[in-house]
């Protein structure tokens, strides 16, 4: 029979409590067509803040809605602002409904955008297409 070794508070992994923020950062929303997704980062990646469509409640189609988009990103951005974020660069990826309202919601929640780049991957020619169907 083994015995249980009792772990000290010293040997657990901690949680990190607060990242650095400065007053600059930068959004990254991808918005699919069933979902939006927001992470709010630091300069160098760092995660402040997120939030998504299905996170705020919403499910099934109403998750693909420029109202969901709104809702997921203005809770993104408070907590961002809470924690003393000012300035946005925002990344934007994705062929979704909810980009421009998602744009609109960060203006709205309190922070500024210094820059607005579309990071959407777009092949170069991309894999071979399949065969066509005979019927």
């Amino acid at each position: 029979m083994k015995k249980k070794v009792q772990e000290t508070s010293d040997s657990k992994s901690k949680k990190k409590t607060g990242v650095k923020v400065s007053s600059h950062g930068r959004a990254y929303i991808t918005v699919t067509f069933n979902n939006t997704l927001v992470t709010i980062t630091t300069e160098s990646g760092d995660a402040i803040a997120w939030g998504s469509s299905g996170a705020s409640g919403f499910k099934g189609t109403r998750k693909s809605t420029p109202y969901a988009a709104t809702v997921a990103v203005e809770s993104a951005v408070g907590k961002a602002i809470e924690k003393g974020l000012k300035t946005v660069d925002v990344y934007v990826k994705g062929p979704g409904s909810g980009r421009d309202s998602a744009l609109r919601a960060i203006r709205s929640g309190g922070l500024s955008i210094s820059s607005i780049s579309d990071i959407t991957p777009i092949p170069h020619n991309g894999p071979r297409p399949k065969k066509k169907r005979r019927v």
